[in-house]
């Protein structure tokens, strides 16, 4: 079924506002205006569907809907509801309370509550967009404490380095004065959560200490040793009401230094003491404050942390979801529940590059909901559970992990412990049962290293039996970028296995993964730079990963990499899954879809584990020759604007034989206007006669003689200062190919140009060619081999003539099929032609597209699939499942032949 546009779902969700009554049928219409399928809104509508505990007042579709109405207050139920069993693990996305006059909306996943009269609903309509596929950009609303907090800290931060010069200069005094930080942050969330008594430590420091801050030092190490000790009658007596913390968090040692204090500085500690961090987000707000101590890092406050809805695309699929639906199917039998909270018990969570710990407190948070809600069932099942439960089995020691960098070591322990008590609270609130957090008694298994240096099995032994899951967000370096010890490290580890100078640093944290879980019941996915799975990198790095049986058993295909941060990052990124060969189903979610596939391969798309490599040649050969455009290697000198063009020509009417127009992707397609010399060998002489003409080249000649020039093919062109170092052009029709283009568009602008148009090396350019050929190259079908298997410029196509064309597998193409595809790509050019006051940019804005244009594509798109299935395509993944099956069948067929060809030779 064809996918809602924007502008379809809003015209859908209008007839549904205003009415004079409301009843039931409300959330049904609701479902079906966002293209939920008839059969299953009707399911749902006579009960065989509806998973609800009342269906008489509720209605629910797991994965989907959580619907109730109600007599009471909407905003009421609506919070009672978010944290039923039901709606945890049925993995409800929206959650919806009316009592038909307004209506509470919850989206469990970026969790959003909204609410308006029910008449309203076409205001709100954006919403419920993922039902229709389309998710959010941002999606999660983070407190804004997390943010202030940080930037609070920051100021203290800067203050106390002020008032002690020297001290912290070093690694040592660097690494004190993180530690001490860590206590502060504690402090302020204990004071803030029960676990101090309210504004404890606030109140004290402003009530006894001086104003100016000169005994505050004093102070604060009195009472971290006093936090530190377990017997009241051992602390002094002004601080022998603040309890036993334990864990090593206020361990005292001779290297650790407690900074002095200004007054400055003591009223920016007191004055973040007063904010609220009772809801302060240990996912987030570690990896904030890290920023706040790391030099050079303040400007990217909250830049880089991964969102919550981000974390969710990793471990959801990896085993959240997997546990959910174990949970459901238990739902009537204590034993399985019983077992269910046994298994989860005993799961191990590992992210080795755990940063400030934000995978790592999202997984503990997720798993101990997953407890809570087996727990209530079980209490449904038989009251007397109840009275066994006094602590949480989920135990901090099960979550592991790696961190090059000391102090986000102790904000990740800090962050669990936080995260901890939160949930903790949710527990109590359920359950009546207090968990006192302190004493701690785990002190965490993060460890301060080098991932790439250290051995995994020592930080979390891997027995082969055990439940692990590798988790996380690696660095990414691209192979230009980095350093001469990372260089160092892929020696390290991949050993005597050979490897490429241009793997991105990622790619070990993918090569250690698959070592460590092979033939083990461990699985990992990692968050990672979308350019390991496309272009080059795909044959550099999977074939080493993807081997003795390791495969992809799940991948989120390029998106946005986005948080609410004050400086967005906005990287573009993927998610992939490792794990040893199962039966067990695979999927890739790419659009807000999820998509059953038979094999994920290193392109993340559903087809054979093949690794397509730069050609020098069309595969197959049917094809023409597509290269690259002319490149002119002169400073600028051979190139002309407009106005440059008219004045030479002005002046020296006899140089327009030499000039032709120069069009590279930008000029075609923004209609921009450029132009260039092109002069022939044999006209060289009789050119540098010409005033205009002739003191271009001078600057051409000059600029290629440079004596700092170390590009000797560049050099040596000097003496021919009118020839292109890279002359592709042919006076022929061609058909131009932008090397880079908006991944917002549906096609990406190619076109035909006359024989006076030099093609720049900004494009491809393939001479000689026919329509048939442009109908090809501009197809749906091509364009999902190029999203595919062509590199990306942000998420912007990058296109190659190596690696994409050269690698497009083709069906033999009939003189009867050539015809009908010069037909439709002559169509496509005409409705261009009519449009010609709009730039293709313009045309080809999915936006502004006009409606002839996108039928006239259309027609290509249904031609050209029916050359390469009898059955009609629903998605782009059926597309490559079948381009990459031919190509996997046509490079076979080659190198069958390479052989027989040589015997041939031989015999001769």
């Amino acid at each position: 079924m064809a996918r809602l546009s924007l502008k379809s779902v809003e015209e859908r969700v209008a007839p549904l506002a205003g009415r004079d009554t409301y009843d039931r049928e409300f959330v049904f219409d609701l479902l079906l205006a966002y293209g939920k399928p008839q059969g299953n809104v009707t399911r749902l509508r006579n009960g065989s569907l509806n998973v609800a505990v009342d269906p008489t007042t509720e209605v629910a579709q797991k994965n989907v809907v959580y619907f109730k109405e109600t007599a009471g207050d909407p905003l009421e139920v609506a919070e009672e509801l978010k944290t039923t069993p039901a709606v945890v693990r049925f993995s409800t996305r929206f959650m919806i309370v009316t009592d038909y006059v307004d209506v509470v909306a919850h989206d469990t996943k970026t969790n959003e509550t909204i609410g308006f009269p029910i008449r309203e609903i076409d205001q709100h309509f954006t919403f419920f967009l993922p039902w229709a596929g389309m998710e959010k950009a941002q999606y999660a609303a983070e407190s804004h404490a997390d943010v202030k907090a940080a930037e609070r800290m920051g100021k203290l931060f800067d203050e106390l380095l002020h008032a002690n010069p020297g001290i912290f200069d070093d690694a040592q005094g660097r690494h004190s004065l993180n530690i001490f930080f860590t206590r502060l942050l504690f402090c302020f969330f204990a004071e803030d959560t029960g676990i101090f008594d309210h504004n404890q430590f606030t109140n004290a420091v402003g009530s006894q200490t001086q104003s100016d801050g000169s005994d505050l030092a004093e102070f604060l190490t009195d009472l971290f040793k006093a936090l530190d000790t377990a017997d009241p009658a051992d602390k002094p007596t002004h601080l022998a009401d603040f309890p036993y913390v334990n864990g090593r968090l206020f361990t005292v040692t001779d290297e650790q230094v407690v900074p002095r204090f200004t007054k400055q500085a003591r009223d920016e500690l007191i004055a973040s003491g007063t904010l609220i961090w009772r809801d302060i987000n240990p996912d987030i707000f570690g990896s904030m404050f890290q920023a706040i101590v790391t030099p050079g890092k303040r400007s990217d406050l909250g830049q880089h942390y991964t969102s919550v809805p981000n974390i969710l695309k990793t471990i959801e699929p990896l085993f959240l979801d997997d546990l959910k639906e174990e949970i459901n199917e238990a739902q009537d039998s204590e034993r399985r529940l019983v077992r269910l909270l046994d298994r989860i018990a005993a799961i191990k969570v590992f992210d080795p590059a755990c940063g400030s710990g934000n995978f790592l407190v999202i997984a503990y948070k997720e798993l101990r909901k997953l407890e809570h809600a087996i727990l209530e069932r079980l209490a449904e099942l038989s009251p007397s559970h109840q009275t066994l439960w006094t602590d949480s089995r989920i135990n901090i020691e099960n979550f592991y992990g790696i961190e090059i960098d000391d102090f986000a070591v102790e904000v990740a322990i800090l962050s669990l412990w936080i995260a901890k008590h939160q949930m903790n609270a949710e527990f109590r609130a359920k359950f009546g049962v207090p968990i006192p957090l302190i004493p701690l008694k785990e002190t965490g298994q993060i460890k301060a290293g080098n991932a790439t240096r250290v051995d995994w099995n020592e930080v979390c032994p891997n027995d082969g039996e055990t439940e692990i899951y590798l988790i996380g967000n690696p660095p990414y370096v691209g192979s230009s970028m980095q350093t001469k010890e990372q260089k160092g490290e892929f020696k390290s580890v991949l050993g005597e296995r050979p490897f490429s100078p241009n793997l991105d640093y990622i790619s070990l944290w993918f090569v250690k993964g698959a070592d460590y879980i092979r033939d083990t019941q461990a699985q990992l996915a990692f968050v990672t730079t979308n350019s390991v799975s496309q272009g080059d990198h795909v044959g550099l790095m999977f074939p080493t990963v993807l081997s003795d049986d390791i495969e992809i058993g799940f991948a989120h295909t390029s998106f946005k990499w986005e948080n609410n941060a004050k400086r967005n990052a906005g990287v573009t990124v993927a998610v992939i899954n490792l794990r040893n060969f199962s039966m067990s189903e695979k999927y890739i979610f790419t659009d807000g879809l999820q998509i059953k596939a038979s094999n994920i391969n290193g392109y993340l798309a559903d087809g054979p584990n093949v690794f397509i490599a730069r050609r020098s040649l069309p595969l197959g050969t049917r094809l023409p020759r597509m290269v690259r455009g002319s490149q002119p290697s002169d400073d600028g000198h051979l190139i002309m604007d407009a106005a440059e063009r008219a004045e030479i020509l002005s002046n020296s009417p006899e140089a327009a034989r030499y000039v032709k127009q120069y069009v590279g992707s930008s000029e075609f397609i923004n209609d921009g206007e450029r132009y260039c010399f092109w002069i022939e060998p044999d006209e060289a002489a009789q050119v540098m006669s010409i005033r205009g003409i002739a003191s271009r080249l001078n600057r051409v000649a000059e600029f290629r003689s440079s004596p700092d020039r170390n590009d000797k093919a560049t050099k040596d062109l000097a003496a021919k200062p009118w020839q292109f170092k890279q002359p592709a052009y042919k006076a022929t029709d061609s058909i131009i190919v932008p090397r880079v283009s908006s991944e917002r568009r549906d096609y990406m602008p190619m076109g035909y140009l006359g024989p006076d148009t030099v093609i720049s090396d900004a494009a491809f350019a393939v001479y000689d060619a026919e329509p048939w050929l442009f109908a090809l190259l501009t197809s749906r079908m091509h364009m999902a081999w190029t999203r595919a298997v062509g590199g990306k410029m942000k998420t912007d196509f990058r296109y190659s003539n190596t690696i994409v064309y050269n690698n497009f597998p083709v069906p033999p193409l009939s003189d009867k099929t050539k015809e009908k595809l010069t037909v439709a790509a002559l169509r496509v050019l005409d409705v261009r032609e009519y449009h010609c006051e709009q730039t293709l940019a313009e045309l080809y804005d999915p936006d502004k597209m006009p409606q002839d244009l996108r039928d006239a594509h259309a027609e290509i798109d249904a031609l050209v699939d029916s050359i390469y299935s009898k059955k009609p395509y629903e998605t782009d993944e059926q597309r490559l499942s079948d381009l990459f099956a031919m190509y996997e069948r046509m490079t076979a067929e080659e190198a069958a032949k390479a052989p027989a060809k040589k015997t041939r030779r031989t015999a001769k």
